[in-house]
């Protein structure tokens, strides 16, 4: 029986969606600015690369055709034409830009709600939320309470945190209360609690995930946040395509924070590891011992939240480009009849203003046996799940169309 991988690349639009100028991201285009970058000399030299943006086997199975389809331009250094594979491009129907929403409408959920959100004020948390959570937890206090960085605010607030006890409390344009706190000075398991702690008071909120940001290290030597990061997000208000392979009886393996992304709900065997790199091995890993008519679910993050979020043009081109060397070796995995997605979950450009996602298109690239050609525009990232439920041929009721 066949099986299917969708492998997220997060963060990686290639270009503003219809609906960007709403979120303030008309013009937005992550791979094409990184691209234009790279080609004019503008995106610097450093430990990751040097050069044009080099993708060879992205643009085989049709990268450089899919954003030429969603913006009219061709991306420098993605020419040549597509060699394997059916490639197209999606957009979001969600109603935001976040993680969960992109990740939900892949597995076949588009969010029809509006997700709550904390205002750009400071604080910019409400006085009686801080007050239950400080309490309950049994803290001293807590720092930081506004928009930031998470490796900025770390920064500033790091050595103070480790001083007082109080751990460091953010947000961002998304959905998301994030609480960071030295591993060893605050502990690790004591950060994991409080995150859990803060779960429950936010739900009534409407707030999509709670994510604990531990770090290490001090002022002398700076702080770096571990691979430990653990998010505490609410489950799909409805079943999504891992519910129906669970009740199915299929194989499931969750890749990254897809396990977290969802709640832990339907996502089987959680892998989990600290790199893109580290990510990837595990997917190898996992493909040799996914059963027929199983599926695989996997996250890579590092294009997101090293690169995206700190608007570093040249690490995020290197990932790409790392990223590309290593997929022969996942397509020389696969079976003639499994399936392959390669997709994302929204935009992170990293020449933007700020430090926010970005309301993108998204790349749709399949691997199908010898299949190759053009799916078009697909009106929501479901359409990737009712593909998926009819190539493992499971019932499916939910969003979506079929592009096999």
């Amino acid at each position: 029986m066949a099986r299917a991988l969708v492998l997220v690349m997060d963060s990686f639009g290639i270009g503003s969606a219809d609906d960007a100028e709403r979120y303030g991201d008309a013009g937005a285009d992550t791979l094409g600015h990184i691209a234009a970058a790279c080609a004019a000399g503008r995106a610097g030299e450093n430990e990751h690369r040097t050069g044009p943006l080099r993708l060879p086997v992205l643009t085989s199975l049709g990268l450089g055709a899919a954003a030429q389809a969603a913006t009219g331009t061709l991306p420098p250094g993605l020419e040549g034409g597509v060699a394997e594979g059916l490639w197209g491009y999606a957009a979001e129907t969600s109603k935001g830009k976040d993680t969960p929403s992109g990740h939900w409408e892949i597995a076949g959920y588009p969010v029809p709600f509006d997700w709550g959100y904390f205002p750009k004020e400071v604080p910019c948390f409400p006085p009686k939320l801080i007050t239950a959570i400080v309490k309950e937890a049994g803290l001293a206090g807590v720092l930081g309470q506004r928009h930031a960085s998470g490796t900025e605010i770390i920064a500033e607030l790091g050595a103070e945190s480790i001083e007082t006890g109080k751990p460091i409390f953010y947000t961002s344009t998304d959905s998301v209360l994030q609480i960071a706190a030295h591993e060893e000075a605050f502990g690790l398991e004591r950060l994991l609690s409080l995150c859990e702690i803060a779960r429950r008071h936010v739900d009534h909120l409407n707030i999509g995930r709670v994510i604990a940001r531990p770090f290490v290290g001090d002022a002398a030597s700076g702080f770096t946040r571990t691979a430990n990061r653990r998010d505490y997000a609410v489950p799909p208000p409805a079943d999504t395509l891992l519910d129906v392979a669970e009740r199915a009886g299929r194989g499931i393996i969750t890749i990254g924070k897809i396990g977290d992304i969802f709640a832990h709900r339907g996502t089987g065997e959680v892998v989990k590891g600290p790199s893109n790199d580290a990510l990837i091995d595990r997917t190898l890993e996992a493909m040799g011992r996914l059963p027929d008519g199983g599926l695989l679910f996997a996250n890579y993050v590092d294009f997101d939240t090293l690169y995206g979020h700190r608007r570093d043009i040249p690490g995020y081109a290197g990932a790409l480009e790392q990223f590309d060397m290593r997929l022969p070796q996942i397509l020389s995995r696969l079976a003639e009849d499994d399936l392959l997605i390669i997709t994302a979950d929204h935009g992170c450009d990293p020449s933007w203003t700020g430090t926010d996602h970005t309301r993108e298109f998204v790349p749709v690239l399949a691997r199908l046996g010898k299949r190759t050609g053009p799916i078009g525009r697909r009106d929501s990232f479901a359409d990737m799940a009712a593909s998926v439920a009819e190539h493992l041929r499971l019932d499916w009721q939910g969003a979506g169309k079929s592009f096999l």
